[in-house]
């Protein structure tokens, strides 16, 4: 397999020593078998039947894992006699696929350059498939003598979750699909905490509905599970309540068009008591309220 996944020579019909080699590339499947009975000599013929049948079986007494050295070697059997009966795979054609490469896509569903039409089967590779983090949906087809085809649908990336100091890519269902994150920090909103890569999805599309605030935001905070901060652009904190945070959100929205709150010199913005709102000015800001001490008269 080279680097950009495809199986140079591997995947084409190949000449056998001696003599022209058996070259499939349309008809069916007694088509095929009719053409290599005629070009194979009657006693080799019947030693390969013998072989198919003979590992086709162990490979369905053994499907069920339970031994899986002999199940491996009974399908490396099968495939090498399934591709000397013309069911190579000659061609491979893959849709869908744009984060992860050919290579991926092959090796995801364990498809290697040994591995017959005849005996792979595609809702076990399609299984496969759905178990790389980026595939959220497959379709694995055969079409005989040797052409199979892969239709991929990716996730899209969504958000960037920080849990513990460290940043992953996830998917709108919080399926984490890429591990080296910090270059898509500009491309995606944050989100941070234990649980907010499940819960992300529904709190960021609640922010989106306050342009005002999704303008400034830069991160959002689950707190013990329970409950969001909302981290701005300029630093400040926005913390939420447990329950009623549309209801916060929008006085917060309220008192940005009548004094500017967003942007005032603050550190904090604590809207978790519906009656109140209790701000923390900066270090600079609290020394440039304090009243001055009068120095003494001599």
């Amino acid at each position: 397999m080279d680097r950009g996944g495809r199986f140079p020579g591997s995947l084409t019909s190949r000449p056998r020593p001696g003599g022209s080699g058996l070259r499939v590339a349309t008809g069916n499947f007694s088509q095929t078998l009719r053409e290599f009975e005629r070009r194979l000599p009657k006693s080799a013929e019947l030693a390969l039947l013998l072989l198919l049948f003979a590992t086709t079986g162990i490979y369905g007494v053994w499907r069920g894992g339970e031994s899986a050295a002999l199940f491996d070697a009974a399908r490396d059997a099968g495939d090498a006699v399934a591709n000397a009966a013309g069911f190579r795979i000659d061609e491979v054609e893959i849709t869908g696929a744009r984060q992860i490469g050919r290579a991926e896509v092959l090796a995801s569903a364990n498809i290697k350059a040994t591995t017959s039409l005849l005996l792979l089967d595609p809702e076990a590779a399609r299984v496969r498939l759905k178990q790389n983090p980026w595939v959220a949906e497959a379709a694995v087809k055969k079409l005989y003598p040797g052409r199979l085809e892969i239709a991929i649908e990716e996730r899209a990336g969504f958000a960037v979750w920080q849990r513990n100091g460290r940043l992953s890519v996830i998917a709108r269902d919080g399926i984490v699909i890429g591990a080296d994150a910090q270059a898509h920090l500009r491309d995606f909103p944050l989100v941070v905490g234990v649980g907010a890569d499940k819960r992300g999805a529904d709190f960021l599309a609640l922010v989106g509905r306050f342009p005002e605030v999704r303008a400034e935001f830069a991160a959002a905070v689950l707190v013990a599970e329970r409950r969001w901060n909302i981290r701005l652009k300029n630093g400040i904190d926005v913390k939420l309540p447990e329950d009623g945070a549309e209801a916060a959100l929008a006085k917060l929205v309220a008192l940005d068009r009548t004094a500017k709150i967003l942007t005032r010199d603050v550190t904090t913005i604590d809207l978790r008591v519906p009656e109140r709102v209790t701000v923390q000015l900066s270090d600079e800001a609290a020394k440039a309220r304090a009243p001055k001490r009068r120095e003494p008269a001599l």
